[in-house]
């Protein structure tokens, strides 16, 4: 039996091309290319002028997420390989990595097996610098509000209602609520406050949502960073923040160009949570590879309750985007661990576990067409998955009026997705009734329910006095149009990370909610969900160092 090579043997083993002829694929003049290195650039897509996309564009989205893994990512690569080893030009966009999960509980995120975008430890790393930029440009918004009051406060910025809070791009839970300018008048006024996640800021919505650098400009102009004594909202351009921070995100907003170990394209970009934020990569990037290629595959985080349901609600509602088709993204042993079996018994065949958790599954399937997109359930498959439980998951998907294809790109490669491939491909040629899940028009307390009830299942949904007063508030000057991006575990279709399969009838409670004007959103943030994780009791971190010949061991 040959030796099964980890991720990161495969990703060293890789041939990987200069980036300059990766950028000749796509058409992109050498001159419009910013090479970090050798295998990475930022590409300068002010070529492209106002020309208009051509490209079908597909999301990967996934069953509820469950230790066991699902894979969406190499599925993103595995099925972008695929589509070009059928002969179509095909391009890939992800999101970048955070190093809060790199050194925390999941690692790095970039693919797996032969199914990867390389450099890989660049990517999951400090890449080309984006999310130091977007924590620098956060911040100097912060110490901008504080500097303001120190010298006057000629806005009457009320401190105890502040609204913009630090972020650091790392998992540390003792920063979640602290006190600020301890140690003297000179020091400023102290006042509680806390930092979030990088990839939960504002900051970040907005660089991926954002069209252009006016488009960024114009959005930074308009967060709402405090409250008067008497509540009325000061925004970021009332302290001409809008200039200083588009400068320090000049170069970051240019899409990264990598590659994958089969030599297609990848943009990665941008890197919104989608359990706290919309988790989509850049406008920028889709739109880009939509003009470059006849078909992109992008990728949005976690299940298709947050992630699926944030790309078509806000992304493409944003930025006008018209999705064409789904990959919906399963594996037997999530499955199994939704029908109840413990991750140590994963390995044992066990139909009538993977025929109760499919009841996930199907959830999943049934929302993803209730906004009118077709889908194809991949299923990536792993070395103790039986014909018996494929088969039955293919019997399933079949009775429920979705195709199921075997998938085994992480062993395989492009020619293990190349059936995947071949579905996108015709379902993505026929029209689609796609449409949001509600209107514009909608009250937003409204729009928290219908997500809620219709996508989770929930029985009811309940908020404390002071968040309705605060929805209404919201609606009376002017933001009652904004979508709402539920924050929420990713773990359950409720709120409960516990209560897994297909729950149903169960409370979403909502603990608070939060502006995000420059980003377009309101965040409804659900249960007990953080805006800034903590570490786990072993985190990651524990395993990653410096080899002798000092390559990078742990980080997968």
């Amino acid at each position: 039996m040959s030796e099964v090579k980890s991720d990161l043997q495969i990703a060293r083993e890789a041939k990987i091309k200069p980036i300059g002829e990766i950028a000749e694929k796509l058409g992109v003049p050498s001159n419009y290319l910013q090479p970090f290195g050798h295998t990475k650039a930022k590409v300068d897509v002010s070529f492209l002028g106002d020309e208009s996309r051509k490209g079908k564009l597909i999301l990967v989205t996934g069953i509820s997420p469950t230790p066991a893994g699902e894979g969406k990512s190499t599925t993103t690569v595995g099925l972008g390989d695929a589509l070009n080893r059928i002969g179509k030009n095909a391009t890939i966009c992800l999101r970048e990595p955070s190093l809060g999960p790199c050194f925390g509980v999941k690692g790095g995120a970039a693919g797996g097996g032969y199914a990867q975008v390389v450099p890989m430890e660049d990517i999951n790393l400090h890449f080309t610098g984006d999310f130091h930029a977007i924590t620098s440009a956060h911040n100097l918004l912060s110490a901008l509000i504080d500097n303001h009051i120190y010298w006057g406060n000629s806005l009457g910025i009320d401190s105890r209602r502040v609204a913009w809070r630090r972020v650091v791009d790392l998992n540390d839970r003792a920063l979640r609520s602290i006190v600020a300018s301890l140690g003297g008048a000179v020091n400023g006024f102290p006042r509680e406050t806390g930092f979030d996640i990088t990839v939960a800021s504002e900051i970040m919505a907005i660089f991926c949502l954002a069209n252009n650098l006016q488009d960024l400009q114009e959005r930074i102009a308009r967060i709402v960073i405090a409250e008067t004594r008497g509540r009325e909202p000061i925004t970021a351009d009332a302290l001409k923040a809008e200039g200083p921070l588009t400068v320090l995100l000049k170069e970051a907003i240019l899409p990264n160009l990598v590659q994958t170990l089969e030599h297609t394209p990848a943009f990665v970009h941008g890197g919104p949570f989608a359990n706290i934020a919309h988790g989509c990569n850049s406008v920028s990037a889709t739109k880009s590879a939509l003009a470059l290629s006849d078909y992109v595959v992008t990728e949005a985080g976690f299940g298709s309750d947050l992630g699926a349901e944030k790309f078509f609600d806000i992304k493409c509602r944003s930025a006008g985007l018209q999705p064409d088709a789904v990959a919906l993204v399963a594996t037997v042993r999530a499955l199994k661990m939704h029908g109840g079996v413990a991750k140590e018994d994963l390995g044992k065949e066990n139909v009538e576990a993977v025929r109760t958790g499919a009841a996930n599954m199907l959830r999943h399937i049934e929302n993803i067409k209730s906004f009118g997109v077709p889908a194809v359930v991949g299923i990536n498959r792993f070395l103790t998955d039986t014909d018996a439980e494929i088969r039955l998951l293919q019997d399933i998907c079949g009775d429920a009026g979705s195709k199921a294809v075997e998938c085994t790109h992480w062993a395989n490669g492009a020619a293990g997705a190349e059936e995947l491939a071949h579905e996108i491909v015709a379902m993505s040629n026929q029209p689609n009734s796609f449409e949001y899940l509600y209107p514009d028009e909608m009250p937003l307390w409204e729009k928290i329910k219908t997500v809620a009830k219709k996508i989770y299942r929930a029985g009811t949904v309940s908020a404390s006095t002071a968040v309705h007063n605060q929805l209404s508030t919201l609606e009376k000057r002017g933001y009652g149009k904004f979508p709402v991006c539920m924050a929420k575990t990713p773990l359950s279709f409720s709120t409960d990370p516990k209560l897994m399969g297909a729950p149903e009838g169960f409370d979403v409670n909502i603990r608070e909610v939060r502006l995000s004007a420059g980003a377009g959103f309101i965040v409804v943030i659900c249960g007990d969900v953080m805006t800034m994780p903590g570490l786990p009791r072993v985190p990651s971190a524990a395993s990653i160092r410096l080899n002798e010949e000092g390559q990078i061991e742990g980080l997968f």
